[in-house]
């Protein structure tokens, strides 16, 4: 039922043990997502993105510490066996990695790796059927010449072709949440557009949940439905897509959207964002972004914003509900 509460992510914190110690890549992080919607999370290289949602997918190494729950239909994901855990990846929770060159396995055929997908998850196929439904999956993303293709290589195929291969294999097992690792990064913008295409198309047939995790805004303009702003481990702005684009109130996010080409001005200069991200080891005491704020005063470099409502958002800004000063800083 579309609208049904899929995955509830609360105080989601992952730290990494190195050898000058711990330090904290994503710091209490929450989000929702429903079934039938496609929630985008988007930031720099380096903001947490991927680590979140490895970390939701008990994906990350052993050196890592999570902390915090991520439900599922009710039932945590962070605190299953890890058994339970593989019954649900890659059954009910799929994902898309960013790269499906390294993703898939270079020795073995495209069509041998969607078909132990469904081995593992769906007992008493036989070859045939399991042959069938491979093929089948591979027509569904637009894979031409299916039935030929899936005896193919990983390295005979292209990269919009690998791209569509992933997320076939994603959906072998009609998961209900799809976890989408920027799934278009290393692509032109004409195949950009058809993966898009096929993820929307797809997400809306089967009124699955979408999880997209990208840096490009353009691709949230066209895909999403809610956006989460994520910046040095923490979410700063989180909104519906139309309202996070009309009226932005974190200046991380203004300092995003700004830096977008637009062909509507077409002779203004691009702004881009001052300065580099803070490194994970040495994050200020205060606001993250801070040192690279236009607006940032005493309090954002002593005191670490909480969310808050501003406007139609929500922002970890002190003076997210002050648009005069956003005004100013135009």
């Amino acid at each position: 039922m579309t609208g049904e509460m899929l995955l509830d992510v609360r105080d989601l914190r992952v730290s990494f043990r190195a050898s000058r110690g711990a330090f904290e890549a994503v710091s209490g992080v929450t989000f929702q997502l429903k079934r039938g919607e496609v929630l985008s999370i988007v930031g720099e290289s380096g903001s947490g993105k991927s680590v979140a949602l490895k970390a939701v997918m008990r994906l990350l190494p052993t050196i890592a510490d999570v902390s915090g729950s991520a439900l599922f239909n009710g039932a945590d994901l962070l605190a299953m066996s890890e058994h339970e855990m593989r019954r649900m990846r890659g059954g009910r929770i799929a994902m898309i990695f960013q790269d499906p060159l390294t993703a898939f396995n270079p020795v073995q055929r495209i069509g041998d790796q969607i078909a132990e997908m469904l081995y593992l998850h769906n007992d008493g196929l036989d070859k045939a059927q399991i042959r069938k439904r491979s093929i089948e999956l591979l027509d569904l993303v637009a894979i031409p010449d299916a039935a030929r293709r899936v005896d193919r290589y990983p390295h005979e195929f292209s990269g919009g072709m690998r791209q569509r291969a992933m997320i076939a294999m994603a959906l072998a097992n009609d998961p209900e949440v799809l976890v989408a690792d920027e799934p278009t990064t290393a692509l032109d913008v004409t195949v950009q557009a058809q993966i898009l295409d096929v993820l929307r198309d797809l997400q809306r047939e089967r009124d699955i949940g979408l999880v997209l995790v990208t840096h490009d805004l353009g691709v949230v303009a066209n895909i999403a439905d809610r956006v989460a702003v994520m910046y040095a481990g923490r979410l700063v702005e989180t909104g519906s897509v139309d309202d996070l684009f009309a009226d932005p109130r974190h200046p991380y996010t203004r300092g995003l959207i700004a830096s977008v080409p637009r062909i509507d001005r077409r002779g203004d200069r691009l702004t881009p964002i001052p300065g580099v991200p803070p490194a994970l080891v040495d994050r200020p005491p205060g606001c993250a972004f801070a040192p690279r704020c236009t607006l940032a005063q005493s309090i954002c470099r002593s005191e670490r914003p909480a969310p808050r409502p501003a406007g139609k958002t929500v922002a970890a800004c002190h003076f997210a509900d002050r648009p005069v000063l956003h005004a100013e800083a135009e």
